[in-house]
């Protein structure tokens, strides 16, 4: 236990001064002391014994920053963040850092570049990953750097330094830059490339090369001319200093990228706002003109932001783990979302039996230990939250001593941590500019691992004592401690001295990253999703609780994004993400080269699939938005699995109960009595969630209301509209329906009203045999769509006859239909060049005759030659069958794919969707018989086996290690690996570590 430690009277001006934006005093003092904030306190020096960052041998270590940043907050937990912080102690560079649609590696010699394109399924079929594998270097000659460090940094754009003393280059990179922005001194302009290129366009200072099928544009100053010798390229700069690279979509765009070759990009920011149910973002890029007078340029748009601007794009595209990334031709766009909904607690119901929840509320409060021993911030959070969840629930049916007493005990545990000195605290580390709870747990300490998950449960917590006692929550008290939580984790200030700006979460991305260091081959990663948005729905509880409006709607924002990003890019909601190759609905894991069916410390399916569900709580509901992705998700734990949940039930129960309420009542009725609940939950909590919503019914996320703090729930025809005013004073909500309810002071309040019934009901099957294409990836039988194009990517200047490349993909599952006798497969598809000549689009169409994933009958087409003349041709079946494979037969909860790609050609070209010019007509007549749904699946072969570490190699199945359980058992433990995994080393590309524990993410 660390003695306590006395506090300077110089302490008191320093953290006077260091006060900012409102979030509460923060201090980095000289000299040991205990800061005090309100009637709580932290440390600025670690407890005896204990340790801050460290590589991975254990030596301690500091960011890695040149002379104009080290004053800077590192914004550790990034994309890049292994610029600032070396973890292995023989790689003063970088390990790979994935921007999107590039990939970098920091080296001596420069900055490796490459674009990868095609997925690789590795770890036994659990992970996907579009690794970096270096194209090209961009350096200057001579350049020999004993290290990289981070020179300059913005929202989502990165610079690094190099300097070996006679030269120096800096480099900005960025999610969505098609760009990288050199400057460089002491020796020409050098690229190095992984083979001999192709030089496809030479205009002197301006050339285009091809390297590895991937097309890359040169830029160097006016007067300057490149030169190729064998994989060496080089240019003068004379007096300047600047030169830029490009990878292209395709060779053809070469114009439109010059146009922007020298507007370099200087600053990437993003501002948000919520007005009435309704988030906005917009995302701006602040450039420099080197050469003219342009200041615009191109980004690459992620799925989860083009789904939801209205800002036109080009109809250039490029390859990512994410799936298409759109560009657009501006320095700037905006989205635009309905914001996520969030609850203190489901409200009250007449489902809920008062005497049976009363009994469940007893267990906990009267439990010999309600913090089941939890030391360490993460298990002490686990319990809060679980803590937490029951006291909206117990004021409800009037249980007011429970709640006050799980308040009490809530409010104890929050001032113990937030008092130094004593067995646990926060330290503050003056270097690194971060607040670590000690006892530290999962790396949060040597790693900077996780602080938005483990604090989340902090906020959380204070956020429902706020709720019911603002005085407490004030900065005056231990409110000053709670925002300086939220500045270590979620600071929403840009000029705060003392923390980074939003540290784990990646505005652009649309997600936050757990690792403090990124020191992967993989890049980053993040494991709960679900404890990163924990950390968003607190903060939209304790801004409204205590009236701090900035924070509430930073919290949505941050909510209502990465909400999106979930669905997308961990749940693949569209099935339009995940490679076709890859045999998963889901991933437990997303890593900045793909994603990962698995978890840091176990195969279970259970826990793949609920570790992005936990905590369950009125800030979950976001879930409920993609009901047929979550139907997906429990079916294929349960194939996985061999059967339905035992270790994590309640969890799982949860989350079906967010798309089927009525199935996940009827699994708690027949297993409640026999079951541990998981170590965040109680059976009180979970009592409670599933038959409130088997009552209400699911979410209904197509209806908002104009305070974040505001729901709605839809059974049959009956939508039931809910909302809590944290305010002093009664308020009108309207919901976007029209709707209005009147809230009083303090309270949660229902009303009902008649809608659309279940708004994601499982699809029924199509019915006819003709299909029309829908822009998404859909084959549907349904008429009346809206009239849209989907551009066909270009074949990259190669011969793709026969051979699907980068494909265009509709499908349609749960398919039945009987084979008509003689009828053969037909297409009338809607194609348009343009202006580009020499172009040919192909079309394939698959059959899965029984739904298993392998496709049993294939049929690809001759390609069709278009006209360089724009305006819509159509291409059919008549240009005659290619190669087939199969014999046709009857579809039993089949699925139907039609590919359509670019055979041949150096440029894009449209495909119409949502009309019944462009279909798809079956050689069979389709049965109606609910089957599956009606979107893209990603096909593959499912598989078991062993769990897949960071770089795809399959690693032992471990036991987790945490708070025993009542029967000594280690259960709800998480996120520790086993220290025996094998990993890729950044530059000999393999190595083993030895036995000594290696820390966690």
């Amino acid at each position: 236990m660390p003695s306590p430690r006395t506090r300077p009277a110089a302490v008191l001006l320093l953290a006077s001064a260091l006060a900012v934006v409102g979030l509460g005093p923060a201090a980095a003092p000289a000299a040991a002391a205990t800061v005090p904030v309100g009637s709580g306190s932290y440390s600025d020096t670690r407890p005896p014994g204990t340790s801050g960052p460290t590589t991975n041998t254990g030596a301690p270590v500091t960011p890695k920053l040149t002379a104009a940043a080290r004053n800077r907050p590192v914004p550790t937990n990034d994309w890049w963040s292994s610029l600032a912080f070396q973890r292995y102690g023989d790689n003063p560079y970088s390990t790979p850092m994935y921007g999107h649609p590039l990939t970098y590696q920091a080296t001596a010699g420069g900055l490796d570049v490459g674009y990868p394109t095609s997925p690789a399924i590795v770890g036994d079929g659990r992970q996907y990953e579009y690794a970096h594998k270096r194209d090209l270097t961009i350096g200057l000659t001579g350049l020999n750097s004993p290290d990289t460090k981070a020179d300059d940094w913005s929202d989502w754009t990165v610079t690094p330094h190099w300097s070996d003393g006679a030269r120096t280059l800096r480099t900005t990179i960025g999610h969505g830059s098609p760009f990288v922005y050199a400057k460089g001194s002491g020796g020409n302009a050098q690229i190095t490339t992984a083979g001999t290129p192709t030089v496809f366009a030479d205009q002197g200072n301006v050339l285009g090369i091809t390297v590895a099928g991937h097309h890359y544009a040169l830029f160097a100053p006016t007067g300057s001319d490149w030169n190729v010798a064998g994989s060496t390229v080089t240019a003068g700069l004379g007096s300047k200093d600047y030169f830029s690279v490009a990878v292209l979509p395709s060779t053809g765009a070469l114009a439109t990228f010059k146009k922007y070759a020298y507007s370099f990009v200087t600053d990437s920011k993003a501002t948000w706002n919520y007005t009435g149910g309704t988030v906005k973002a917009t995302y701006t890029l602040t450039t420099e003109a080197k050469e003219g007078t342009e200041r615009g340029t191109l980004q690459a748009l992620y799925r989860h932001q083009w789904l939801n601007t209205t800002d036109p794009l080009t109809s250039y595209t490029y390859v990512s783990p994410r799936g298409t990334m759109k560009v657009r031709e501006s320095a700037s766009f905006t989205t635009s979302q309905k914001a996520s909904a969030v609850l203190p607690a489901l409200p009250k119901s007449n489902g809920v039996d008062a005497a049976r929840l009363r009994g469940y509320l007893n267990e906990v409060v009267n439990a010999a230990d309600p913090f089941s021993g939890a030391s360490d911030t993460y298990w002490t959070g686990k319990a809060l939250g679980r803590l937490a969840q029951l006291v909206p629930v117990a004021d409800q049916i009037g249980e007011t001593g429970v709640r006050d007493r799980l308040l009490g005990l809530m409010k104890g545990k929050l001032q113990d941590w937030f008092t130094a000195g004593g067995a646990n605290e926060f330290s503050y580390d003056k270097d690194w500019k971060t607040l670590t709870g000690y006892p530290a747990s999962y790396g949060s300490d040597t790693e900077l691992n996780d602080h938005h998950f483990h604090y989340s449960y902090y906020v959380y917590a204070a956020a429902i004592v706020a709720q019911y006692d603002q005085g407490w929550a004030a900065d005056s008290a231990w409110g000053g401690m709670v925002k300086t939580l939220v500045r270590d984790a979620a600071n929403p200030s840009r000029t705060d001295t003392a923390f980074p700006f939003l540290r784990g979460f990646d505005v652009y991305a649309g997600h936050s990253w757990a690792s403090g260091h990124q020191g992967f081959a993989a890049g980053n990663n993040q494991e709960s999703s679900s404890e990163s948005t924990n950390l968003s729905a607190a903060l939209v509880l304790w801004g409204s609780a205590t009236g701090d409006t900035s924070l509430r709607d930073l919290g949505t924002f941050l909510l209502t994004t990465e909400s999106e990003s979930i669905a997308q890019y961990w749940f693949d909601a569209d099935e339009q993400v995940f490679p076709s190759s890859y045999g998963h609905d889901t991933v437990g894991m997303v890593w900045g080269s793909g994603a990962a069916y698995a978890t840091w410390w176990t195969a279970n399916p259970e826990e793949i699939h609920g570790i992005n569900v936990l905590p369950v709580t009125g800030g979950s509901l976001h879930l409920g938005g993609e009901k047929a992705a979550i139907r997906r998700n429990i079916a294929e734990m349960e194939r996985e699995n061999g059967g339905p949940a035992v270790e994590w039930r309640d969890i799982l129960w949860e989350f079906q109960s967010l798309a089927d309420p009525g199935a996940a009542k009827a699994k708690w009725d027949a297993g409640h009595a026999d079951y541990t609940p998981e170590q965040g939950e109680s059976k009180a909590h979970t009592y409670h969630w599933i038959n409130t919503l088997d009552t209400l019914g699911a979410p209904d996320a197509t209806v908002t209301g104009d305070i974040p703090t505001s729901a709605v729930f839809t059974k049959g025809t009956t939508r039931t509209y809910a909302a809590h005013n944290h305010g002093a004073t009664a308020r009108t909500v309207t919901f976007s329906d029209g709707k209005t309810l009147s809230v009083p002071a303090r309270s949660t309040a229902t009303g009902t009203g008649t809608g659309s019934t279940d708004p994601d009901p499982d699809p029924d099957p199509p019915t006819g045999n003709t299909f029309q294409l829908r822009s998404g990836g859909a084959l549907t039988t349904a008429t009346g769509g809206t009239a849209g194009s989907d551009t066909i990517a270009s074949a990259g200047g190669a011969n793709r006859d026969g051979t699907p490349y980068q494909p265009l993909v509709y499908e349609a599952r749960g398919v039945n239909g009987t084979l008509a006798p003689g009828a053969q497969t037909a297409f009338r598809l809607q194609v348009d060049a343009g202006t580009t000549v020499g172009l040919g689009q192909q079309a394939k169409i698959s059959y899965d005759f029984t739904g298993d994933g392998t496709f049993d009958r294939t049929e690809t087409y001759h390609y069709f030659a278009t006209d360089p003349v724009t305006g819509w041709e159509e291409y059919t079946q008549a240009r005659g069958l290619k190669a087939s494979t199969g014999t046709p037969r009857d579809l039993n909860g089949g699925t139907v794919r039609l590919e359509v790609w670019n055979a041949i050609g150096n440029g894009t070209s449209k495909l119409q969707t949502g009309t019944d010019k462009s279909v798809l007509v079956i050689p069979l007549q389709l049965n109606r018989r609910k089957a599956g749904g009606g979107h893209r699946r990603q096909a593959g072969a499912r598989r078991t086996g062993g769990r897949a570490t960071e770089d795809g190699v399959p690693g032992p199945p471990t036991a987790r290690p945490g708070p025993a359980g009542p029967t000594g058992t280690r259960k709800g433990a998480r996120r520790c690996r086993a220290p025996w995994w094998s990993f890729v080393d950044v530059r000999r590309q393999r190595f083993t570590r030895d036995g000594a524990s290696v820390g966690c993410r």
